[in-house]
């Protein structure tokens, strides 16, 4: 069955573009203009990826963002013509996923869409309690679990995968944004502050990444 991909943008030929697009991709897309009308049709058809344009009529999209977490997972990729650093740390702190800037290839669209839902297609199991779940991107320890974003699944897998290593600030990011895109180490910090909150919360405060000083982050046992 197709995936379906709800595309978020109020520029109804940018959109129509994504649509045919994701339809040659063999995806299954739904296009919404109107910010108003977000919410109650996510909630109805739970998609598996959306696109989330920041300048909306109605609800804008950091609004739209900050009401889909209280309530979903789904993986967010923001839209913006915002070309401020600022902007793109916000989106992500506030629970998105990954952002695209405009112009762009709505090939690269489509890219960015698979990339994201490839990161949720297997279970892993890590030697030192942690389970990792790919299909709803959630962590477990002795049967308590949190929901992370995709992003955050993403930075824990890569830790627990080597515990004890020590990853720096850029090579987190590298595997995180492998398109050499700018962004700075105050968004993997703050990523890494919401990781450390959830993980506390199943495990009786501890602290499983352990901050080292001037080199980066390491998940120990």
């Amino acid at each position: 069955m197709p995936h379906s991909i709800l595309i978020v943008e109020d520029e109804v030929k940018l959109a129509t573009l994504l649509v045919d697009y994701f339809k040659a991709s063999d995806y299954a897309p739904h296009q919404i203009n109107h910010g108003d009308e977000v919410i109650s049709w996510v909630k109805e058809h739970q998609p598996k990826a959306i696109l989330l344009d920041i300048m909306l009529p109605g609800k804008n999209g950091i609004e739209l963002c900050k009401e889909i977490r209280q309530f979903s997972n789904v993986p967010i990729l923001m839209i913006t013509a915002k070309v401020d650093e600022i902007d793109r740390v916000l989106g992500l702190e506030l629970g998105a996923d990954d952002y695209i800037c405009k112009p762009f290839s709505a090939r690269e669209v489509v890219a960015r869409v698979g990339a994201v839902l490839r990161r949720t297609q297997t279970v892993t199991n890590v030697s030192h309690a942690l389970v990792l779940d790919e299909h709803r991107i959630m962590v477990s320890f002795q049967q308590q679990n949190t929901v992370l974003t995709s992003v955050e699944f993403q930075l824990l897998k890569m830790l627990a995968d080597k515990p004890d290593r020590i990853f720096s600030r850029d090579q987190l990011m590298q595997n995180m944004y492998n398109d050499s895109r700018i962004v700075n180490h105050r968004t993997i910090d703050s990523h890494i502050k919401k990781l450390r909150k959830k993980l506390a919360e199943i495990s009786d405060d501890k602290d499983w990444i352990e901050s080292v000083y001037g080199v980066g982050y390491r998940l120990v046992k």
